[in-house]
């Protein structure tokens, strides 16, 4: 597993966070959040490649 370095003043926020959340640990909670991110940028490449194709067929302008 690869480790990723974080200010300490950052990784008190997440840990606080974590905890309120109700995560069982500020590493579920940080996968989490980077997993949500992560789909939000392949939702959106996959929207630009449909609209990308219905222009090509004429669909779209």
């Amino acid at each position: 597993m690869a480790k990723i370095k974080i200010d300490s003043n950052l990784m008190a926020r997440i840990k606080d966070a974590a905890e309120a959340a109700g995560y069982s640990s500020p590493e579920e909670f940080v996968t989490h959040i980077i997993e949500q991110e992560l789909a939000k940028n392949e939702t959106d490449d996959n929207d630009e490649k449909v609209a990308d194709q219905l222009r090509g067929l004429g669909y779209i302008d």
